[in-house]
């Protein structure tokens, strides 16, 4: 009998009772909004499932209260606050009273980053944040795409990427750099060796692919101009867009009238923009293109919206912050033109008085896309050949805080309550 009780006090010390909790809070008193992720997929890989409290001071994480998350915690520089089962009771009363939510993360996602192999002259803003926060992923390209890979994975990213074929609409500015001239050799010879003619259609191959994987059931995450560039490719799967300096050949004299937008998850109705020389897709971006127009960060900032968290808990997860007011950023494609938005998509977050939209989601079969228009959240004008964000200086960071709630999104299962 005195080993047996023996044993029962060693296995309370070693997991103590429920009713014990450790509360994340995501409100501005959090010291580390970014790594407070990483933290809470940390807690996910050792199979500790992870309550997020939608709402509730910023989205904060609730788990069992253990010494090693505790210890972790304090690593990772995350605020945490020891909970009774009284004050537990008490946030879950407050929750049910109020335009909140818990929804029980269980699952940790396996995700990937599409992005070329080739050292690029300019950085990711998700791959700084996973790295950041400490989030394992992996990279994959056109040959894994082609062959299946994505398969494997339950969220996928892509990098800052034209699906179009036209290579970043970069000619004007930087055709007769070096790492441009290389970037379209090195993708010619990919295509050719993958058994494609121009590298347009090798393109439309891989964007097939990802819509498929999101058809069943992936999870989908793209910023800057990976996001219209794969709607315009989904559009033009039949027809030549490319000028002649980007594949050798004319683009079709009535390709804009041969687009089919019932193929398009996103956007509608737009106009491509043919010259070579502008560095624009089509007029789905809003970016102002002349100088004077641009303003601060500050100045261009825009609001998210807010959902009711028990009806509609995804765009709820997606818009979790700890203000409701993001500073702007400009990309190759900065904002999207809601006229050109279909009724479909949600709206998550605008630059209020104006026709841009900055953060929209919505699904495809089973599954389901977020665009985050913009390139980094912490460098409002970032250019090619500028250093990448270092985030130590932004660990609070609200427009990244929207990344990651899109890399947690998949491990989300509403929590069934009694009431």
């Amino acid at each position: 009998m005195p080993i047996l009780l023996a044993l029962a006090l060693c296995i309370l010390t070693l997991f103590p009772a429920r009713a014990e909790q450790l509360l994340v809070p995501m409100d501005t008193s959090q010291r580390d909004h970014l790594r407070a992720y990483g933290l809470a997929f940390w807690i996910l890989e050792r199979g500790i499932p992870v309550e997020w409290l939608l709402n509730y001071r910023g989205g904060a994480f609730l788990v069992e209260a253990h010494a090693l998350i505790a210890s972790e915690a304090i690593l990772r520089g995350v605020s945490t606050a020891h909970l009774s089962e009284a004050q537990a009771a008490q946030i879950y009363a407050e929750i049910d009273a109020s335009n909140m939510e818990v929804v029980r993360l269980e699952k940790v996602p396996k995700i990937a980053v599409y992005t070329p192999p080739n050292k690029q002259p300019w950085d990711d803003a998700v791959t700084l944040a996973l790295e950041y926060a400490q989030i394992d992923y992996e990279k994959i390209w056109d040959d894994e795409v082609l062959q299946g890979a994505l398969d494997n994975y339950d969220w996928l990213h892509l990098h800052h990427e034209d699906f179009t074929g036209q290579y970043g609409k970069f000619y004007g500015s930087y055709s007769n750099q070096p790492w441009y001239r290389q970037q379209q050799a090195a993708y010619e010879q990919m295509a050719r060796r993958l058994g494609y003619a121009k590298v347009s259609e090798q393109k439309k191959a891989v964007v097939v692919k990802i819509y498929e994987y999101m058809a069943a059931g992936g999870f989908l995450f793209a910023m800057c101009s990976a996001t219209d560039t794969f709607d315009i490719a989904l559009a033009a799967l039949d027809v030549d867009i490319c000028h002649a300096v980007f594949d050798g050949d004319g683009a079709d004299p009535n390709a804009q009238a041969k687009l089919d937008f019932s193929r398009t998850m996103a956007f509608e109705n737009f106009v491509l923009e043919t010259n070579p020389l502008v560095y624009e897709f089509s007029n789905i971006d809003t970016t102002p293109h002349d100088m004077r127009r641009i303003r601060t960060a500050e100045a261009e900032y825009f609001t998210l919206f807010e959902f009711s968290a028990k009806y509609d808990p995804v765009p709820t997860m997606l818009t979790q912050c700890h203000t409701n007011i993001v500073d702007g950023f400009l990309g190759q494609t900065t904002a999207f033109r809601q006229s050109l938005i279909k009724d479909s998509v949600i709206l998550l977050g605008r630059e209020e008085g104006t026709d841009s939209v900055k953060y929209i989601h919505g699904r495809v079969g089973k599954g389901t896309f977020t665009f985050y228009a913009g390139h980094d959240p912490e460098d409002h004008r970032h250019h090619v050949y500028d250093p990448p964000t270092n985030l130590t200086l932004h660990p609070n960071s609200p427009g990244y805080r929207l990344i990651l709630n899109n890399v947690l999104f998949p491990a989300a299962k509403k929590k069934e309550r009694k009431t």
